[in-house]
């Protein structure tokens, strides 16, 4: 088994391709080791010192350090994978219901606008995001507001407030005029 790594704009995370499935259909984003009991396999990249997150990608794992050196640190978390594999192991120690929306929050009155945002970061934003390692899905709506939860290698990389700002806030607003601002949850 190989396992391809890939650096991200967060120096801070490092993207892990198996070249296998990992969550297909869904992700999950682990920022401590008590919310990863749901995942073997993250539990365990817990277990190496210096590991702060756990991202589980549809094909790929992003894992952030907060401290320590990737080169001390890859080759721990390389073996961790490839054990998991090998092993035949479970991704999810409990079946996964996919990623459903949880605690969308938007008026009634702006189901179609919000419909609207969703095609288009699922069509156009995620599929990018994804390529650096992370996620990004909607959360609310409010007064022209856009709402987004970042994950994976977005959440506190240090360009992600350009790519909200001058990406997906510009992308929004020009298929949407109702959109004037996007900010992070």
């Amino acid at each position: 088994m190989f396992i391809q790594t890939e650096a991200t704009p967060n120096p801070a995370t490092l993207k892990f391709i198996p070249g296998k499935p990992v969550l297909p259909g869904g992700t999950r984003d682990y920022r401590s080791a008590g919310e990863a009991v749901e995942s073997p396999l993250a539990e365990r990249l817990f277990s190496v010192q210096g590991v702060s997150g756990v991202f589980l990608g549809q094909d790929f794992v992003t894992v952030t350090k907060k401290d320590g050196e990737w080169q001390h640190l890859k080759p721990a978390i390389l073996g961790l994978i490839m054990e998991h594999y090998l092993a035949d192991a479970p991704m999810l120690a409990k079946p996964a219901a996919g990623d459903l929306p949880s605690d969308e929050d938007f008026d009634e009155a702006d189901k179609e606008i919000v419909t609207t945002i969703k095609e288009l970061l699922d069509t156009r934003v995620r599929p990018a995001v994804a390529q650096d390692g992370g996620d990004i899905t909607f959360q609310g709506y409010h007064d022209g507001v856009v709402f987004l939860n970042m994950k994976g290698s977005c959440s506190g990389c240090p360009s992600s407030t350009a790519t909200l700002k001058h990406g997906i806030e510009n992308l929004l607003r020009h298929f949407i005029p109702e959109v004037t601002e996007v900010r992070p949850v």
